[in-house]
Formats: C-alpha cells, structure tokens, sequence
C-alpha cells in the first residue's frame, strides 16, 4: 500500500516503538499520524496529533474510533511486558495485564477500526508481535502467552479482513531497546529499525516482518522437532 498521502494512527505512541513507527510514517509520507496513548500529554512530538487511548478502556476505543474516522493505517503497539509474573511462584497478576492490554485491547481496537479501515478502502492493521510469540521461558510466561495469543489473532483478523481489502502485518522482533527491554543487557534492535522494516512490509504488502536474527531463527526452528534443541 501506499503511505504516502494516508492517514495512520498508533497505539502506545508516546515512546518507544509507538514513537518510532510514528516518525516513521511521517517520514514516508503520511499526511497525519494519530499518537494515541493513555495519557496523551506524554506525547511530545509536535508534528503528531495526539489521541487519549488505554486499548482496555471500550469507551475510549470507541471515542478514538470515532475522533480518527479518517484513518487508512492503524498500528497495534501498546504493550505491557508482565515480567512480574513467574512460573511458579508470585501474583499473577502481570499475566493478567499483559493478556488484557497485548491480546484484548489489540482485539478490542482492530474490531472498532476494521469498520472505519473499510469505509476508507481497506488500508492496513499492522500488530506489533515478539519472537515471544512463537518461544516462552519461565522467566516471562505471562508476556509470552498475551503475545502467542496475539499472534492467533492477527491470523484470525488477516483471515477476517481480506474481503475488505485490509492488509493484515505482525510485526516480530526479540529484545528492542526501549523501556520495556531495559532489565537486560541481550543484544538489541533499535526502535527505528522494527519501524522502517515495517514501513517496507507495508510498501511492498508483506504480511510479516521479522525484525532481527533471533527471530527469524525462532521462526524457522516451528518446523522442527520439539527435542532438537532449536527453540
């Protein structure tokens, strides 16, 4: 599809990747970019226009349905890691938010958009996934789980949205250097690398992107054995 000339709106536009794929619409193009984010005075960035969303909020993804009628693009980011929540031990929670905010509110805000993308001729839903989706570890099995769930949905949703010409992107990446990543010291992809390889997909209407090595390693092992080592 074309960026160029469109109207976009992102979630958890207030830092992060949220700011990144901002920037980066308007770097290609778009004419306005809704930043959408719980507390809309968080967003900083003069050249958006900023929207007030919490994704588990329905009357507000109803309201920002309605305020930004006129949008072709919308991006899927707000996110929470749940890291608080363990195995076997511990609240649960963080698992808790993290399926309320990753799963329902990207659930909750394709289902108050996908009329509004149709209206304006299909345009793009564009998931911000993890590497997460397809490989779990103790340490975070609540954040992988929301994600993993995610990941079904964007599949159900790419299904669900075709007849009306609505591409449907996940975006999958490992560790970016943002906020929700600082706990570790793992290698790390950069914000506006996830948003310019997503910026491509769109362009040349890829369905998915995966962002760094780990990931796409991750992708190819789904083929493998479970007892080969490879996840």
């Amino acid at each position: 599809m074309d960026i160029a000339g469109s109207v976009a709106l992102v979630t958890g536009a207030n830092r992060g990747i949220g700011r990144a794929f901002a920037r980066a619409l308007l770097d290609h193009g778009a004419v306005k970019v809704y930043a959408a984010a719980r507390d809309p005075e968080s967003v900083t960035d003069p050249d958006v226009t900023p929207l007030r969303l919490d994704v588990t909020r329905h009357e507000e993804v109803a309201a920002a349905a309605t305020a930004a009628g006129d949008v072709s693009i919308v991006i899927n980011n707000a996110g929470v890691g749940g890291w608080g929540t363990k195995l076997f031990d511990g609240s649960l929670d963080g698992a808790r938010e993290a399926m309320e905010v990753n799963f329902f509110g990207t659930w909750a805000v394709a289902r108050a958009f996908a009329p509004v993308l149709a209206r304006n001729g299909g345009g793009a839903l564009v998931n911000m996934l993890s590497v997460a989706s397809w490989a779990s570890r103790p340490g975070w099995p609540g954040y992988a789980a929301s994600k993993a769930a995610q990941w079904s949905l964007t599949s159900a949703l790419r299904e669900g949205l075709r007849d009306q010409g609505t591409l449907v992107v996940g975006v999958h990446a490992g560790f970016v250097d943002t906020d929700l990543a600082n706990w570790t010291d793992a290698p790390k992809i950069s914000a506006g690398d996830v948003a310019e390889q997503t910026m491509r997909a769109l362009a040349d209407n890829r369905v998915e992107v995966l962002a760094d090595e780990r990931t796409r390693q991750v992708k190819a092992a789904l083929s493998q054995p479970l007892d080969d080592g490879t996840a």
